[in-house]
């Protein structure tokens, strides 16, 4: 092996190791048995050999340092001379056996020689296979997403189970191609073959900020659905982002409305469980506690003046029964009133002008009566509530449908009336926030994604709801009568959408371009939530036999780092709850971001593998340093010079850290850079743009579309 040798190890430490090239390499290349083989290029990789194991290390830096020497004779002449040394990140081992791993176990000693890679190492390092072997779907890194730069004649291969099982992370800043990356990485995988068949069961969310992803896979006019039809992809715009209301737990209502702590928050939460609860026919119309209070200080003295009563308990006690009179309730109120009118008419027996004590005499019996007959009677209601009492625990998060208007106008009044005491102002403190409800439902842009104004129980909403996120529809209604279809997707509030009734969607995509801001989050929230509780109450037998991967595109809009005021984002919490709990249920989340610095460090210390784009800001360098081990601090000390569509992979998709030119998506996702000479230097067309057609769809909160072509 010695016609392999290109110099030799003058330095190693944990993962870097420093080499002197031979003086008698004069060039770049060394030629050898089959061919002429590189030396020192940047992201190039040589070999040193350990025993029977060979140690792969990536070129990261080329020096040529001049030398003194000193001559044998007396005088001492200096001559120099230029040596040519290498630094290299060790990043793998080719074990005996031709299996080629990633990360070093044994290292090279001071002088151990260095080779120049071969075909066949590098065969090893991109898993070059036979094309009819089975491919081992754990093992294997299979899936080709890219090129090798510096070896033009190799795929970079993923493995597609390891890319998506433990997340993963798409950063680089804008107009670096992350778009197309993702668009090209999921193309390939509804292109690839696995072993004969191609998938037909994925389930992969896009929540597409910006709008760009439905032209990358519902293709153009010259190329439609190109080879996506076994896709079959899913578009949701904003009119039919139909998400319901009823669907949000306490904390989502909460980050929504705003209620403040002290006074709002109790009554809110009493009033959406009395509302909930009302739904599902299991709550009683109670007596108010102010009420039963006054019924009881009237019982005592009854008791405590025997034939005597003050005279304010009489002259009271009129306006009193006409408000218990008034009072809707479940509980029969009869004996009560009966008691109380007899007790009102003993006060012709009191001349209300002598001095206290009044002059007159009550009725004995009458005061017993009424006493005896109260107390009874508060008993027996107190004893029928508690069977009937309204468990907030369980009910208030419960995704049981309500109806909006009535939270607003009967259950917060019915909340207010069982904790109003003489004096407080509950109903004042609560005006704030019943005009803050009230306001989002005459607000369409909040009041139709969020469907407030939906009166009519809609049956099934929830696993309808459900199906139709995930792409199995088709699962939840098969029939083929048209009209029923119709009505379906009428009672759900989805029906503007076309979907195949025998043909799952594997690709949803949800727009929220459009969205107004105050419920983005809330929205992204609440439907990453529910994807998580729904795989998460599978029984255990079939946990993670559902993959699903949620892609967030500029995620630092959901899961920002920095809260936005002194309120944690409710999308922020869900989703670090999934990077956290979410690989075990078998969901996947995928990230995209241009400020990694302002992501969630929670979300992105998660991540496994990591698909890096271009970055010039200095935070966001050091940022990603911190996410990846030393070991690859020297490979992304190319992160501010790579070209558009030029990548560094690094983490457990990959066999090896490195880097790639990514696929062509094709189509393309609609984030193209604007032609700012080409378009300005275009004849002047009056007709473009259409200011009249934008701004009425924009005044009616609609998306401008036309079938007319852009001038060209």
């Amino acid at each position: 092996m010695k016609e392999r040798i290109i110099g030799k190890v003058m330095s190693v430490d944990s993962f870097r190791v420093y080499i002197k090239l031979d003086d008698d390499l004069k060039s770049l290349y060394k030629s050898g048995y089959e061919d002429i083989y590189e030396v020192a290029r940047i992201n190039s990789y040589i070999i040193i050999p350990i025993g029977a194991d060979k140690i792969v290390a990536m070129v990261t830096s080329v020096k040529a340092i001049d030398e003194t020497e000193l001559g044998k004779q007396r005088e001492a002449i200096f001559l120099t001379k230029s040596a040519r040394y290498l630094v290299a990140t060790m990043i793998g081992t080719i074990e005996n056996s031709g299996k080629y791993i990633q990360g070093v176990y044994n290292y090279p000693i001071l002088d151990n020689p260095v080779w120049y890679v071969t075909r066949n190492d590098l065969n090893n390092i991109f898993d070059q296979k036979d094309t009819n072997e089975k491919i081992n779907y754990n093992e294997d890194f299979y899936l080709p997403i890219g090129t090798s730069p510096s070896f033009s004649d190799y795929k970079i291969k993923i493995n597609p189970d390891k890319f998506f099982g433990k997340h993963a992370a798409i950063l680089g800043n804008t107009g670096s191609g992350k778009s197309c990356t993702f668009a090209a990485i999921v193309q390939s995988l509804f292109d690839f073959d696995y072993n004969g068949v191609k998938l037909s069961n994925a389930h992969i969310i896009i929540f597409d900020t910006n709008g760009e992803y439905k032209s990358a896979f519902t293709g153009s006019q010259d190329k439609p659905y190109r080879k996506f039809e076994q896709v079959n992809p899913f578009h949701i715009t904003k009119e039919g982002m139909k998400v319901p209301f009823w669907f949000m737990n306490f904390a989502d209502l909460e980050y929504l409305f705003e209620p403040t702590a002290g006074t709002q928050v109790p009554i809110f939460k009493r009033a959406l469980a009395l509302a909930k609860n009302q739904t599902s026919a299991s709550v009683k119309r109670l007596i108010p506690q102010s009420f039963i209070s006054k019924l009881e200080s009237i019982t005592n003295e009854c008791e405590e003046n025997n034939n005597k009563i003050k005279t304010t308990i009489i002259t009271e006690l009129e306006l009193f029964i006409n408000e218990l009179t008034g009072l809707t309730t479940d509980f029969d109120k009869t004996n009560i009133l009966t008691s109380l009118s007899l007790l009102l008419n003993e006060r012709n027996t009191i001349r209300a002008n002598d001095p206290y004590p009044p002059k007159g005499t009550v009725s004995t019996q009458v005061l017993t009566n009424c006493s005896t007959t109260i107390k009874s009677e508060i008993s027996l209601y107190n004893t029928s509530i508690q069977s009937q009492e309204v468990s907030e625990d369980r009910n208030i998060d419960l995704p049981i449908q309500f109806n909006y208007k009535e939270l607003i106008e009967r259950f917060f009044d019915e909340a207010i009336l069982e904790n109003e005491n003489s004096g407080n102002r509950l109903r004042e403190f609560v005006s704030t926030l019943r005009l803050r409800l009230q306001a989002y439902l005459s607000d369409e842009r909040i009041s139709q994604p969020l469907i407030l104004d939906q009166t009519d129980e809609i049956p099934r909403v929830l696993s309808k709801f459900l199906a139709f996120i995930m792409g199995d529809f088709c699962k939840i209604f098969q029939e083929a009568d048209t009209d029923l279809y119709s009505k379906y997707y009428s009672d759900c509030a989805f029906d503007s959408f076309e979907i195949d009734s025998k043909k799952p969607n594997q690709l949803t995509i949800i727009d929220m371009s459009l969205l107004p801001y105050e419920v983005l989050e809330t929205i992204t929230g609440l439907i990453g939530r529910l994807i998580l509780e729904f795989v998460s109450r599978f029984p255990d037998e079939q946990r993670g036999k559902f993959p699903i991967v949620i892609a967030l595109e500029e995620a630092q809009n959901y899961i920002p780092e920095k809260n936005k005021g002194d309120r944690e984002s409710i999308a922020k919490k869900v989703f670090e709850r999934i990077a956290r709990e979410g690989r075990k249920y078998g969901i996947s989340l995928l990230v995209t971001s241009q400020r990694p610095s302002e992501l969630s460090k929670t979300v992105l210390s998660q991540c496994n593998s990591f698909i890096i784009h271009r970055l010039q800001n200095p935070e966001d360098q050091k940022y990603v340093r911190q996410l990846v081990s030393a070991a690859n601090e020297d490979i992304l000390q190319q992160l501010p010079i790579l070209p558009q569509q030029h990548v560094i992979i690094m983490g457990d998709a990959v066999r090896t850290p490195v880097q790639a030119k990514m696929n062509t998506a094709d189509p393309r996702p609609n984030s193209n850079n604007p032609e700012f000479i080409e378009n300005w230097t275009k004849p002047y067309d009056k007709n473009f743009p259409d200011y009249n057609g934008i701004a009425e769809k924009w005044e009616k909160g609609e998306k401008y579309t036309t079938n007319k072509e852009i001038p060209e």
